[in-house]
């Protein structure tokens, strides 16, 4: 089904979503990678704040190309994101409700988003370039000192996504495997 989400994102519009489903979002979402999921780890443990709300937010998995003149953002495609999974049950209990990236997620990070009615996202590994056509602006929020890895607040068009682990559990992954198998 195609759906289209606003982010931040509405608590019921999450729980209707399916795994599988093509999603367009708009409005404000977040880039964070190894490095900076790291600072905020550290942050968080040390009793500070985080430099963004997470509560209703979507985080990319993304560190970005340099932005071709008259653009916002250079290639933007997504990264593995297991690389993240240590980090990601923490945040989902502080009210993440998106993550997006790309590849299988562990079976911590599986309940989370279970116990937090929150999705997993894939975008199109290899598509940086026409996905950063989406993005309509980006800037450098937090850990600047991280280069590519810096937390950046990105306003997104229409930017493409599948749902791969669904509110519920279901993940399309597992899905998609055990329908090739029971084929053979």
């Amino acid at each position: 089904m195609e759906r289209y989400l606003q982010a931040p994102v509405n608590a019921q519009e999450i729980l209707a979503l399916r795994a599988g489903d093509f999603v367009y979002i708009t409005g404000v979402i977040y880039t964070a990678r190894d490095a900076a999921h790291k600072r905020m780890q550290e942050t968080l443990a040390a009793g500070k704040e985080l430099p963004m709300e997470l509560r209703e937010n979507i985080i990319y998995y993304m560190g970005p190309s340099p932005a071709r003149e008259g653009r916002p953002i250079g290639s933007a495609g997504p990264t593995t994101a297991s690389r993240m999974d240590k980090y990601t049950p923490a945040l989902l209990d502080l009210g993440l409700k998106g993550m997006i990236g790309k590849g299988r997620r562990s079976r911590e990070v599986k309940e989370a988003i279970v116990r937090n009615h929150a999705v997993y996202f894939a975008a199109i590994g290899g598509a940086g370039a026409l996905l950063s056509k989406s993005i309509r602006k980006s800037e450098v929020i937090a850990y600047d000192d991280l280069g590519t890895e810096a937390i950046r607040r990105l306003e997104v068009e229409d930017f493409p996504v599948i749902v791969v682990i669904d509110s519920e559990g279901t993940d399309l992954y597992e899905k998609v495997a055990a329908g090739q198998q029971s084929d053979e």
